[in-house]
């Protein structure tokens, strides 16, 4: 016989699931592409499980490739995961409200906290009738586990299967776009998105394509807390 607490968490994880299905796309296509890649170069599905159950860190992840078969620079290595992750510290900041009183749970929820867990998470609320902890908890380890799962068939195909891989990292720009697509449908998201927008344009014509992410970041934080007044309201 199931008690409260299973009812209250299965009823979570139906309410949640629909949320994550185009992660869920676009997570099972990237995933096995990083798979693809690892074993190109020599490291098995094992290997690259390890690294997403571990790192999670999509981006970096394909950066670490060369890191791995390269001469290794500890400190190149370091100056380059802060540069490409750096934007989780805007995520973490963004998240205190949504995250607060989550009790030890919570250092697992900022465990998994990627692009587009953010994205679901900062931009929806649970039901009126689902328990917040345990949505926020299901949103985040399914998208997990959709990235391993990806990595793992990847990593096996690619033990079988020899093709070209040029343009399988594009899913990552694809599933962006869809999920930016999704937060514009509704009214009250546009001018943040538009603000987000403007804020890359500039900072991509300043510092140019290598050097976009956090001066656009920077600058779309600026303009936010500048307007936060009119934008609020």
């Amino acid at each position: 016989m199931e008690t409260r607490d299973s009812k209250s968490i299965k009823k979570a994880l139906v309410s949640a699931l629909p949320h994550t299905i185009p992660v869920f796309t676009g997570f099972i296509f990237l995933g096995m592409a990083y798979g693809v890649l690892m074993q190109a170069k020599g490291y098995n599905a094992l290997w690259s499980v390890l690294m997403s159950a571990v790192a999670f860190c999509g981006s970096m992840q394909f950066v670490a490739i060369t890191l791995l078969t390269t001469a290794f620079n500890p400190f190149q290595a370091f100056l380059m995961s802060f540069m490409v992750n750096a934007r989780h510290l805007f995520y973490g900041v963004s998240m205190l409200g949504k995250y607060r009183g989550m009790g030890k749970i919570k250092a697992f929820l900022v465990y998994l906290l990627c692009d587009e867990t953010f994205s679901i998470i900062y931009s929806i609320e649970p039901p009126e009738d689902v328990d917040s902890k345990s949505f926020y908890f299901w949103i985040s380890l399914l998208d997990y586990l959709y990235w391993v799962l990806g990595t793992f068939l990847g990593g096996v195909i690619g033990n079988f299967v020899s093709f070209n891989t040029m343009g399988l990292d594009f899913v990552l720009t694809a599933l962006f776009t869809v999920l930016f697509l999704e937060q514009m449908k509704a009214k009250e998201n546009r001018l943040c998105g538009f603000i987000g927008i403007v804020g890359t344009v500039i900072s991509l014509a300043v510092f140019g394509q290598e050097n976009v992410v956090i001066p656009a970041m920077m600058i779309i934080l600026v303009i936010l807390t500048a307007g936060r007044k009119k934008i609020c309201t």
